[in-house]
């Protein structure tokens, strides 16, 4: 199954805060959500509490990315950062 991907003006704006080599990194793991988004690397989970209906999943060790499934093949990625993104 592929994903369709759809950006929030905030994931762009946080996205190019990133430094050069994390930007890859998001690229690569968008990537791979698109094409597996089950893949167990990706940690993907529901959030709960005030972000309950969004969806999280990991780039690395320190960053994740949240989204919303907007149909059941296409998403909205809403937010790119550190647990910070979570409040």
């Amino acid at each position: 199954m592929t994903l369709l991907v759809g950006y929030k003006p905030a994931f762009i704006r946080s996205y190019k805060k990133l430094p050069v080599d994390l930007q890859e990194e998001v690229k690569v793991r968008v990537a791979l959500f698109c094409e597996q988004p089950e893949h167990p690397s990706l940690r993907v989970h529901r959030l709960k509490g005030p972000m309950k209906g969004q969806w999280s999943f990991s780039v690395n060790y320190a960053y994740r990315i949240v989204f919303i499934y907007t149909q059941k093949t296409s998403v909205v990625l809403l937010a790119v950062g550190n647990h910070d993104v979570y409040r």
